[in-house]
C-alpha cells in the first residue's frame, strides 16, 4: 500500500478518512433504524374490511375488522384478508426501510456490512 492512501482510491483517500466516513455512515444508519422502529405502516384488504398496522420492528400493533367481514360460513376469506393486510403492511415497512437505506448509501449494496 502506498503511503497516505490506497491505490485506485479517488483523490488518494487515506485510511483515517475512510474509517471516519464509515463511522459516520454507521451512526446515521443506527439513527435511521431507531427512527424506522417508531414509524407505523398500515394496509387494508377486502375493500377496507380488514386493516392491519405494524411498526418498523415488524410488530403487529393493531388489527381492525369490519363486522360486515365476519361471515361464519366463510371464515377462510376473513383469514385470508387478515393475512393479506398484515403482509402488505410489513411490505410497506420493508420498502420504506430499503428506500431510506438506498438514500444513505447512495444505492451501494453493502451486503450486510453494517
Amino acid at each position: 500500500m502506498a503511503k497516505g492512501g490506497f491505490r485506485g482510491m479517488p483523490g488518494g483517500m487515506n485510511q483515517a478518512a475512510m474509517i471516519k466516513q464509515a463511522q459516520k455512515m454507521q451512526q446515521e444508519m443506527l439513527r435511521m433504524q431507531e427512527e424506522m422502529e417508531t414509524k407505523t405502516y398500515s394496509a387494508a384488504t377486502g375493500g377496507g374490511m380488514v386493516k392491519a398496522t405494524v411498526n418498523g420492528k415488524h410488530e403487529l400493533l393493531g388489527l381492525e375488522i369490519n363486522p360486515e367481514a365476519v361471515d361464519l360460513d366463510d371464515v377462510e376469506m376473513l383469514q385470508d384478508m387478515v393475512i393479506g393486510a398484515v403482509n402488505e403492511a410489513m411490505r410497506a415497512a420493508d420498502a420504506d426501510s430499503a428506500n431510506n437505506m438506498a438514500k444513505l448509501t447512495g444505492g451501494l449494496n453493502l451486503g450486510g456490512l453494517f
